[in-house]
């Protein structure tokens, strides 16, 4: 049987005596605080406060609309009933308001770094994001990472002059590394937040030390968590992955996309209103690093569907980077990278008012191709693949709605 949790009378009423006599969160970010690489743009009006317009502005990047076909977990199943990425970030962006509602902060700030912090993924998942940081390290000796490519499409590629507050919430985001306590840590500048950026190219260790700068930046990265911890496990019983009652352990945070979401909420807002940092109790945060366990040794260490990233999947991958890269180096304008990705992002940056270069004159090979990889969604890739090589060996099987039904695409 199910076990919601409920926050304790004590900070209830707390709650509703600071929001009865508008009390302040002093740790909240504050708008007139908001740094823009252009401050002479995007200043904030009654309609568009300073991040509703980060909201927007990323919610109408083309790139936004690709989440939609972009794996979560399960990347080889024709199934509406799972989530795919665009339902991931809106989970994110869910939770990080609800959390940022009750502790009083930002939440305008956590929606825009929730919706952008994974606009800069690969297709086929973390396994699409494995592949290609191997290939483009191979070939240059920099890493790739989602989060760093996230930046990376709203800062560099597709320019809107997103505030430095939202891009290092992006950058922070990491939901894979779990804390006990999170504490931002100041941020003053872009010259500052750049050197972030760039080491995590270089430097591997970098993305496991980034910290956000905002509490908003914080709510985002453990809402994350929140977010695909029990909606995984919820995908993985719907397929058949995992039986309807997994032996998942069950403590007090419960062990249910429900449970886990409901009881998570309860114990971050009670342990953190009204500090400078966010925190749950000890209990909670073994039990969190238990589960997280469990998901990578029932669900994303899946043999089956491991074997088809290796067997088709990666050879994909460095097939297609080759031919981009031959392309990228020729700079034909008739070829097929510059007719259907530099001229795309061209033309959605004809009419931004942040001046600069085109993208390509400011873009060596292997980035071109890299950002033209990370922005496909799964469905593109595959049908690149078979746009670049018709007698291609490689074919991605999918499950379709009837178990016995495999169908090759």
């Amino acid at each position: 049987m199910a076990d919601y949790h409920s926050l304790s009378d004590s900070i209830k009423e707390k709650i509703n005596e600071d929001r009865k006599n508008h009390k302040e969160n002093p740790y909240a970010f504050k708008d007139e605080n908001v740094l823009r690489r252009n401050m002479e743009h995007d200043r904030p009006n009654l309609w568009r406060p300073v991040f509703v317009r980060d909201v927007e502005k990323i919610l109408h990047v083309p790139y936004y609309n690709r989440y939609s076909d972009k794996t979560q977990v399960f990347s080889f199943y024709k199934n509406d009933d799972i989530s795919r990425r665009a339902l991931h970030v809106q989970l994110v962006a869910r939770i990080a308001r609800n959390l940022a509602d009750v502790l009083n902060l930002n939440s305008g700030l956590a929606e825009a770094i929730a919706l952008g912090h994974d606009i800069g993924h690969t297709p086929f998942g973390h396994a699409g994001e494995r592949i290609l940081n191997e290939i483009y390290f191979g070939r240059t000796g920099k890493r790739f990472n989602h989060n760093v490519q996230s930046v990376r499409v709203l800062d560099k590629i597709i320019k809107r002059n997103i505030s430095l507050q939202t891009l290092d919430g992006i950058l922070c985001h990491n939901g894979e590394l779990e804390q006990k306590e999170y504490r931002p840590v100041a941020l003053y500048s872009f010259e500052e937040f750049d050197k972030k950026v760039e080491e995590c190219y270089i430097d591997e260790n970098a993305v496991k030390h980034l910290v956000p700068c905002t509490l908003e930046g914080c709510v985002v990265r453990i809402s994350d968590i929140i977010a695909y911890l029990g909606k995984d496990r919820q995908d993985a019983e719907r397929l058949g992955i995992l039986p309807k009652q997994a032996p998942f352990f069950k403590g007090k945070m419960g062990n249910t996309n429900p449970e886990i979401i409901n009881n998570l909420i309860v114990n971050i807002i009670e342990n953190s209103y009204g500090k400078d940092f966010l925190c749950m109790d000890d209990g909670y945060f073994s039990e969190l690093g238990k589960a997280k366990k469990e998901n990578y040794e029932m669900i994303y260490g899946n043999k089956e569907l491991n074997k088809e990233y290796n067997d088709n999947i990666k050879p994909m991958f460095y097939d297609i980077y080759e031919k981009l890269l031959k392309d990228a180096k020729d700079m034909n304008k008739s070829s097929f990278l510059y007719r259907h990705h530099i001229n795309y992002v061209n033309e959605n940056n004809r009419y931004n008012r942040y001046g600069g270069p085109n993208y390509e004159e400011m873009t060596d090979p292997d980035q071109l191709v890299v950002d033209f990889i990370a922005s496909m969604t799964d469905d593109y890739f595959v049908d690149i693949y078979k746009e670049l090589f018709p007698e291609g060996k490689y074919k991605v099987k999918y499950m379709g709605y009837f178990s016995e039904h495999i169908v090759d695409i």
